[in-house]
């Protein structure tokens, strides 16, 4: 046990916070190419399947290039599991530069739809390797003053890689798009080659001064000590605990943990946006509407980022819970508004809408607005807060394959019902999914906001009940489950 002097002494002097953030900064370079990434499929579906002189793909060809990288994705959480705790979390950070770098490779090359399956097949690996070590590496080195609001630079940097290519997407072609984002992977490795391993994982393998030398460097403080004893004795409490796959459902601290991973996914993933963020420009080319395509989603991914930033204050303002549950109610009444609107055009064509014709862009704004103070920061943010040292890799490796689950199923069922029954259904089948998540949220998150890693695990073993003033209480039994 730590004692209390030495707690004390820990919070009164923190060191400096900047190496923390710019370690987190280096690092999002990785979730900014991985957005980028993703979204590519924005822009560039449109102009390949346009395109019959350079490649002579079909629509249901290039459905699929949203569909590879979840599946690749799966299969990397399935094969490379624990390569974070074997080799380290930089030296996999590290790895993640050449799936990227190949991608790019393969875009730049590609002239028919097998080379950019293989593309988006690369695209995914780097998509398993960047879920499972980038959250676990900023929750590892950060205070949780510092993850309260940087831990949210992750999220940022997905939808700033996002918006990125819908910009780029709009005035370049794939090769010189290529040509272009090739350089951010190869400035990563670089800057990050200077960066710190997590003093996690030093102690993990017993390498002490390693550790502290590490904690040294993420606080820019000399006399480390007190802050060394109170990380390692967290870590040794935590790897004491058994770690098998079987303990990740069977203790009840490791199945909340899960349970509210998988929840947070797949409410998320059910609300819509992997859909809108690959399918952006499809979407606001078949709903009309005065502003074209290619405008409406740059202001779509531009406005994700700037909210993403406000969501980030006002989710370390109200909490994580509070602040997940208003976002899934409003998100919800948004999403079926405009599923009524498409339903109206498409079905009722004698009701004249033209006037209307601002509701799809203006939902969608609205959307972007309610997803970034919840949505679209807490799953991601307690990745890396959830689960125990002992059993984390294990955790987030089924957070990854649930997350590429919904993923492909999501992506792929969008173009299904929008082909079959219309734009509307999709919206509608999103809005309902929100509304039974807001019930579910009740349940199944637990509140993190301003918690240690080892606070956090020390709350999900306790038991909890229900008081009408209060919700969810812990008690203060402290018995083993």
């Amino acid at each position: 046990m730590v004692d209390k002097k030495t707690l004390e002494g820990v919070h009164q002097n923190e060191g400096k916070i900047w190496p923390q953030v710019l370690a987190i900064l280096v690092v999002c370079l990785i979730p900014l190419t991985c957005g980028i990434l993703f979204s590519w499929t924005s822009p560039f579906i449109v102009k390949i399947t346009k395109d019959k002189s350079n490649y002579d793909i079909s629509e249901e060809e290039a459905s699929y290039f949203t569909v590879i990288p979840p599946i690749s994705m799966i299969l990397t959480s399935i094969l490379l599991s624990n390569l974070n705790d074997k080799i380290g979390r930089k030296p996999t950070i590290l790895l993640i530069a050449v799936p990227h770098v190949t991608t790019w490779i393969l875009c730049a090359v590609a002239d028919n739809v097998w080379v950019f399956y293989a593309s988006r097949f690369v695209t995914g690996i780097a998509d398993g390797l960047m879920f499972a070590s980038v959250p676990m590496y900023i929750g590892e080195i950060s205070t949780p003053k510092v993850r309260g609001v940087w831990g949210n630079a992750l999220t940022f940097a997905i939808y700033l890689g996002q918006f990125t290519v819908n910009v780029i997407g709009s005035y370049c072609d794939v090769k010189e798009t290529s040509y272009i984002c090739i350089s951010i992977p190869v400035i990563c490795f670089i800057s990050f080659c200077f960066m710190p391993e997590s003093p996690y994982f030093y102690i993990m393998k017993g390498k002490f001064e390693e550790a502290k030398t590490a904690i040294r460097k993420l606080k820019r403080k000399d006399d480390v000590e007190q802050d060394f004893i109170l990380l390692k004795t967290d870590v040794d409490r935590q790897m004491s605990e058994s770690a098998t796959w079987k303990d990740l459902f069977t203790i009840s601290s490791n199945r909340r943990a899960v349970c509210a991973g998988i929840f947070l996914r797949a409410s998320q993933q059910f609300g819509g946006i992997s859909t809108f963020a690959v399918y952006t420009q499809y979407i606001f080319a078949k709903s009309g509407g005065d502003l074209s395509p290619e405008v409406s989603s740059m202001i779509f991914f531009g406005a994700i980022c700037a909210l993403n930033l406000v969501g980030a204050y006002t989710l370390d303002l109200f909490g994580r819970r509070p602040s997940y549950i208003v976002s899934l109610i409003c998100c919800g009444v948004v999403l079926l508004v405009e599923a009524i609107y498409f339903y109206i055009e498409q079905y009722e064509t004698q009701i004249n809408i033209s006037f209307l014709n601002w509701i799809p862009i203006t939902g969608m704004m609205m959307y972007v607005i309610f997803y970034s103070i919840g949505l679209g920061i807490v799953p991601t943010l307690m990745l890396g807060e959830l689960f125990s040292a002992s059993i984390k890799t294990k955790g987030l490796s089924v957070l990854i394959i649930v997350f590429g689950l919904h993923v492909c199923t999501i992506t792929k069922l969008f173009h299904v019902l929008t082909t079959n029954f219309g734009l509307f259904s999709p919206f509608l089948l999103f809005s309902v999914s929100c509304f039974l998540s807001t019930i579910l949220a009740l349940y199944l998150i637990p509140e993190t906001k301003g918690k240690t890693l080892e606070e956090i695990q020390q709350s999900l073993k306790r038991p909890k009940k229900k008081t009408p003033q209060n919700g969810d209480v812990e008690s203060n039994s402290n018995s083993k489950k």
